[in-house]
């Protein structure tokens, strides 16, 4: 078995690999600055964003939670691999060769990579199969929808035969462990042993927004299958059903980057292809359950904090269709996105309507969208007669929560108009009501307050440094630490050398200074990464956001510029405090003094070093 990587193939894969495609992959970007990146962060719930990535040096860091590190480290934390399975995958991405030193440490496994190995090799045995004699009936219920060979191809759809082992034989033959198949939710355990779990029917794949299969949702085929209409993978140690979203892949590219990032989100696989076909793109798919909090977790990093986006939801207008719209509103509130909901006509989902009328009825979905919030009214408000005053003031006590829960007072005053027109009240009563909803809401008795720590009791950890709780008399030393990690790739060897060697006032900036100053070559790539790691706690949470803030400048070379200036003024400032000792110390010893001919002679070396300084910049 081969042994650890070989350190300098881990540097170059970093090196090769820019970390702004692999977060983006996950989270919309936009500018923040010069060399900055932001959007929301993957590893907390937030509305605004937080999350900063600096490609330059390839390093990210939420401001907002205080997670940071390298792209190995967003690999890690986001997929859950090992050290080794992140350099690897890198590795694979860009098409370089690694190699291993003989005689170390074998390489970690954490058992997700067999997992993910699994389920692709499972993917392209159903892809295989969907081109058997076996899968005629596969083959007919996708053309009977409009789906053709090339769709099917581009959706990854496959066929699971109706045996009991056939997937099984083919997977344990490549390498794979029954128990592994167990743990990926391919096979199921019987009394007899294991079988396959899809059985005769058509098989969708599953996959996160980097393309990798997590698992499969399967629909009946067969009069003799007595099993649901639709099979989905069961829950595994990377198949979440409440956290995918099926056509997340295909979709993510669209959503980010479209001139309008819209989302749209259709109730199964067909209706999903259905979109996608039409020209659609952005359509995604919950996977056997109802669109929940961790699906808007999903679609929130994609789609950033872009105030114009869209959410649509595609339910019908039946009963489970309304419910599954006020619980998608609970979700989508979380979000600066917009919310509609679009509703075929003759109640057609986008597979059926496509069949019925072609693409362009489906693309006209998109013109026929309601708010969210009329159609949520509107399904409170059924089945009341709003004719009498009994109608009316129920419709209102149904209604009045919602609006108490939109934050954003502009669109919340805009709902009440809305209201107040559905119910024929007047504008007033509606307000008076909702602004009763609101203070009811906030009037929960505040939690008793912790008691003091006694004496002899554990002390609390330091409090976490910020760039915001940093005083206004560490600005320069805030500003030429920042500078410094930032662009010191670009300063004189020398100058940055001279001014990391004055000591800085700040404790916790000392601390970032004396990391940065620790590192012998910055020009080497990942050098800032590494200095940042360095710094001691509780200060290296700091020394992040320090590396990945906003450096005010017009634009790179500009920054470059003032990052000079800075070390230079902290040069300068450490001449003036020594010149500033020496005449206190001339104040107290006799001119014609040995002492005081010294302290004369080194004030005048002191003005010629700074007047060097000055004239050499």
């Amino acid at each position: 078995m081969p042994g650890r990587i070989a350190q300098a193939d881990v540097e170059e894969v970093k090196a090769r690999t820019n970390i702004a495609d692999i977060v983006g992959e996950r989270v919309a970007l936009k500018s923040a600055g010069v060399g900055s990146l932001k959007g929301l962060c993957p590893f907390h719930d937030e509305k605004s964003p937080s999350f900063h990535v600096r490609p330059q040096v390839g390093f990210y860091h939420c401001f907002g939670c205080g997670e940071s590190g390298d792209v190995y480290t967003f690999l890690r934390r986001m997929d859950h691999l090992t050290f080794t399975e992140a350099v690897e995958r890198l590795a694979g991405r860009i098409g370089y060769t690694l190699h291993y030193e003989e005689g170390g440490a074998a390489p970690e496994t954490s058992g997700r990579a067999r997992l993910y190995a699994a389920n692709a090799a499972a993917a392209e045995f159903f892809r295989a199969q969907l081109l058997t004699p076996e899968a005629e009936v596969g083959r007919r219920f996708l053309g009977e929808r409009g789906f053709d060979a090339g769709a099917a191809a581009h959706f990854g759809v496959g066929f699971a035969p109706p045996g009991w082992s056939g997937m099984l034989d083919a997977l344990t033959a490549k390498g794979f462990t029954k128990e592994e198949l167990l743990t990926a939710g391919l096979v199921s355990q019987g009394q007899r042993g294991v079988y396959d779990r899809f059985r005769g029917r058509l098989v969708w794949p599953i996959r996160d927004v980097t393309g990798q299969v997590l698992g499969f949702g399967a629909r009946r085929l067969l009069e003799d299958d007595k099993g649901p209409k639709y099979l989905n993978t069961p829950e595994t140690p990377i198949y979440r059903k409440s956290q995918v979203l099926y056509g997340i892949d295909l979709a993510k590219r669209d959503i980010a980057r479209g001139e309008k990032r819209r989302v749209i989100v259709v109730e199964g696989y067909t209706d999903v292809m259905a979109c996608h076909l039409a020209g659609l793109t952005t359509a995604v798919a919950t996977c056997g359950t109802a669109f929940g909090a961790e699906h808007m977790k999903v679609l929130r990093r994609i789609m950033g904090d872009d105030a114009a986006a869209e959410i649509v939801f595609t339910f019908d207008p039946d009963a489970a269709g309304q419910k599954a719209a006020v619980r998608a509103f609970a979700e989508t509130r979380t979000a600066n996105a917009q919310s509609f909901v679009a509703v075929g006509p003759a109640d057609l989902d986008p597979c059926d309507l496509r069949l019925a009328r072609g693409d362009g009825a489906v693309r006209a979905l998109m013109d026929t969208k309601v708010p969210m919030f009329e159609f949520v009214i509107d399904q409170r408000l059924a089945g009341l007669d709003l004719r009498t005053v009994e109608g009316r003031l129920a419709g209102l006590n149904l209604a009045a929560p919602l609006l108490a829960e939109i934050r954003d007072e502009p669109l919340r005053r805009r709902y009440e108009h809305v209201l107040a027109r559905r119910l024929g009240e007047d504008l007033k009563d509606v307000h008076r009501e909702v602004a009763r909803q609101r203070a009811r809401a906030a009037g929960a008795p505040a939690p008793a307050a912790a008691p003091a720590n006694p004496p002899d009791a554990p002390q609390p950890p330091a409090v976490r440094v910020t760039l915001a709780s940093l005083p206004r008399s560490a600005d320069l030393e805030r500003d030429a630490v920042m500078g410094f990690l930032q662009y010191g790739h670009r300063l004189d060897p020398a100058e940055l050398r001279a001014a990391l060697d004055e000591t800085f006032q700040h404790p916790a900036l000392e601390a970032v200074r004396s990391s940065i100053a620790a590192v012998a070559d910055h020009s080497r790539p990942g050098w800032a990464a590494a200095a940042v790691d360095a710094v001691r706690e509780p200060y290296r949470s700091l020394a992040a956001e320090l590396l990945t803030g906003d450096f005010p400048a017009r634009d790179e070379e500009h920054a470059v510029i003032s990052a000079r200036d800075l070390a230079l003024r902290i040069r300068l400032r450490a001449i003036d405090r020594q010149k500033q000792e020496l005449v206190g110390d001339i104040q107290r010893l006799a001119p014609d003094s040995p002492e005081g001919r010294e302290v004369r002679l080194r004030l005048r070396e002191l003005d010629a070093a700074r007047l060097r300084l000055t004239l050499d910049q």
